[in-house]
């Protein structure tokens, strides 16, 4: 009988099929990073009352390695989200993106991009996700992973890299792309970004575009004014002519320019911060 996991490695075998439905077709501007010197395939995590899986890359050899948690976008940890995996451990890291709806169901067949939503993302709790993420960062030191951890997460993750460095002391530093900062709070989620800037236990940098439709600037001026007055470290950048997804480089929202900007700025920062010490 096959595992979950295997059955999960049946889903996101291929680069193409790896995808999402809802997020075809891969453009012809979809990088592929190479696994080439580098340890990359799904792995099984334990974290609470169950196994999740997750993808990992890293340099080969034992290590020790600075470690980046990646926390998906709303379409799961498909291939956009492993090759970003992939890109930071040719930086040297130790990166691990778990999936964080696996407790709630799989995306990766769903056609529509509301029922992502209403069957399994409205349905996750942010304490589950932290909780999950904590699972991880323990685990990783079973890989090589050292020190002070970095975070990075696009769109539904990006709000995660904010409620996980406000959560975690390990956190060095942060990189959230275009997640949420405020917004109506329940039981699931009760609290945003924007209520967390004075707990940050490690600074986060915001990449955000100027042409979101989704988040606004008046939203990132919020974010901006909460972490002056927590005196905060934290920054945020805003690509002024990008709008939401502009790193995802297999979505026509892509904006090479601005990507590869955001890119070297993200790492920059978690060197500055010394993520892995």
């Amino acid at each position: 009988m096959k595992t979950d996991l295997q059955r999960r490695n049946m889903v996101v075998g291929s680069a193409i099929g790896a995808f999402a439905l809802a997020v075809r077709p891969v453009s012809a501007a979809t990088l592929h990073t190479p696994d080439t010197g580098l340890a990359a395939g799904m792995v099984s995590i334990p974290a609470g009352d169950r196994s999740i899986p997750a993808y990992r890359a890293r340099p080969v050899g034992k290590g020790p390695f600075p470690v980046i948690l990646v926390v998906h976008e709303i379409f799961g940890v498909h291939e956009y989200i492993r090759d970003v995996c992939r890109r930071l451990a040719l930086q040297g890291y130790l990166a691990i993106a778990p999936d964080l709806y696996v407790r709630q169901g799989d995306v990766s067949n769903e056609a529509n991009i509301q029922d992502i939503i209403t069957k399994v993302v409205s349905r996750v709790p942010d304490a589950q996700v932290l909780a999950d993420l904590d699972a991880t960062l323990a685990w990783s030191a079973t890989q090589g992973g050292q020190g002070r951890a970095g975070i990075t997460g696009f769109c539904w993750g990006g709000r995660i890299v904010w409620l996980y460095s406000a959560h975690q002391p390990r956190v060095a530093a942060g990189a959230a792309w275009y997640g949420r900062l405020q917004g109506a709070t329940s039981a699931l989620s009760p609290r945003q970004p924007v209520d967390l800037a004075a707990e940050l236990n490690g600074p986060v940098l915001g990449l955000y575009g100027g042409k979101d439709e989704g988040i606004s600037l008046t939203d990132i001026e919020a974010m901006r004014g909460a972490i002056a007055a927590a005196k905060g470290s934290s920054q945020i950048e805003v690509y002024a002519d990008a709008a939401h997804g502009f790193h995802a480089d297999y979505r026509p929202s892509y904006r090479a320019e601005a990507a590869t900007e955001a890119w070297s700025h993200a790492l920059a920062w978690f060197a500055k911060h010394g993520v892995g010490t």
